[in-house]
């Protein structure tokens, strides 16, 4: 077990609410919680003795001043979030309530928690695995249904285990080579490499698996970055205030009101969207326009999915045909908007020069939207961009591991394939091995481990 002081803070959101909880957690829990609680009817009892998960009501003092009415949890460790004694203080949800219980703990002997330090210390003590550790703040930032899917199940344990099974075969076989290199007469090394080949192909398999999860797993967690295209007057300001419910972009019948791009989060049908709205695709001489135009374009490039709307009332012109050109071979949505006015595109003429979805809508009117709705959430779901049930890496640090797994495993293969000596294959299976264990947090530096648990918030 790891050995600690004892810390506390407040672990629920600092505005005022029904209820608010302060926890405490260390050797010294109890005795700290005894000299603020007392029980009801029970004023010289103490939680030396109380059995552990337990809910006692009394109050909360600040030496002779009465401070709150509380339910008091008494966990012992190992059964508890941080694996150590625990005590939870639940309370009435002003702030100024719990600022007033947390600091008689101060007084009382706890020191303030740390960011992410009582998570810090479930990981140290054992009880979960740093890919799990990291999981819990992604289950509290989560965004979306899909992103907090994810991060439930990578909370379980999926990614560990995962990570688990790769490790045990690659062990196993630096365990083989090892033995035989010690011990020749007993074991023999003869035909290892075909064998070993065979062991590598799927393990491959599955590391390239997982990396190529990594970038749906963005896309769950970050959102979908969604970029509207058109040129001037298409009508894309409108959309962006239709999907977003506000007047978030300024509409007018000028050409080019919009010069720069504007950003906002939106969720829809449980996915997220990060819509950005740019400046109309045009040719002008007008710098400023100039500006937000290649704005515009650099957003396109970077996007997960471009919406492509075109001014049905008018024909297509050189503006669009850039378009066109831009989202060929990207996921792409095109909307016919204006679809309340005399049209002169067809829906069938855009399938036909786009290769996309093609969708009429009425921005002004509000018509057609739901079937846009649609049409993303079927984007989404059905594997347009990718997203199934299986292990879903959304974190970058252990995606980056995994790219260096597979490079040392790629680096195995290599040397079997080049009749290299057993142990050049040991000293990349080690660093494949090694490169795993950070996810879980087997083989990390202590500085790394402090500084993800400094992005965690307080009382975490």
């Amino acid at each position: 077990m790891y050995t600690t002081d004892t810390i506390a803070a407040i672990a629920t959101a600092m505005s005022n609410s029904g209820i608010g909880i302060v926890r405490i957690s260390g050797s010294e829990a109890f005795a700290v919680a005894d000299r603020v609680f007392r029980e009801a009817g029970k004023p010289e009892a103490g939680l030396k003795d109380a059995q552990s998960h337990t809910i006692h009501y009394g109050h909360i003092y600040d030496g002779d001043e009465l401070v709150d009415e509380v339910l008091l949890m008494v966990m012992r460790g190992p059964r508890s979030y941080t694996a150590e004694d625990t005590v939870e203080i639940n309370c009435h949800g002003g702030v100024l309530v719990l600022k007033r219980v947390l600091d008689a703990v101060f007084r009382n002997g706890a020191r303030p928690a740390e960011p992410g330090e009582f998570t810090k210390r479930a990981f140290l003590n054992g009880r979960i695995d740093l890919s799990q550790a990291e999981a819990v703040m992604g289950v509290i930032d989560a965004k979306n249904k899909l992103a907090l899917k994810s991060s439930v199940s990578q909370l379980k344990g999926s990614v560990s285990e995962k990570v688990k099974a790769l490790r045990e075969k690659i062990l196993y076989e630096i365990a083989f080579i090892e033995s035989a290199l010690d011990d020749p007469e007993h074991i023999s090394l003869d035909g290892y490499g075909e064998k070993l080949e065979g062991v590598l192909e799927p393990m491959i398999g599955e590391v390239e698996k997982l990396l190529h999860s990594a970038d749906s797993g963005r896309v769950i967690s970050e959102g979908v970055k969604t970029v509207i295209l058109g040129k001037p007057n298409a009508g894309k300001s409108s959309l962006m205030n239709v999907l977003t419910g506000e007047e978030r972009a300024i509409v007018t019948d000028i050409a080019g009101t919009t010069r720069d791009t504007l950003e906002e989060h939106v969720y829809l049908k449980g996915i997220s969207l990060n819509i950005v709205d740019t400046a109309g695709i045009r040719e002008t001489e007008d710098v400023v326009e100039k500006i937000g135009v290649s704005r515009a374009k650099s957003a396109a490039d970077d996007a997960d999915l471009i919406i492509y709307v075109v001014d049905g009332s008018s024909k297509l012109d050189e503006n669009d045909e850039k378009i066109i050109d831009w989202i060929r071979g990207r996921r792409a949505i095109v909307l016919l908007n204006k679809s309340d006015l005399e049209m002169q595109v067809s829906e069938e003429e855009l399938k036909e020069r786009t290769g996309h979805t093609v969708i009429a809508v009425s921005a002004k009117e509000n018509s057609g939207i739901d079937r846009l709705e649609q049409e993303i959430e079927d984007m989404f779901i059905n594997g347009e961009i990718d997203f199934n049930d299986e292990v879903m890496i959304t974190n970058a640090r252990h995606k980056n591991a995994l790219a260096g797994t597979l490079e040392s495993l790629e680096m195995v293969r290599r040397s079997v394939e080049a009749g290299m000596p057993e142990d050049f294959y040991s000293i990349d299976l080690m660093n494949a091995y090694e490169k795993l264990g950070t996810i879980i947090g087997e083989s990390l530096e202590d500085d790394l481990v402090n500084e993800i648990f400094s992005k965690f918030c307080m009382g975490k």
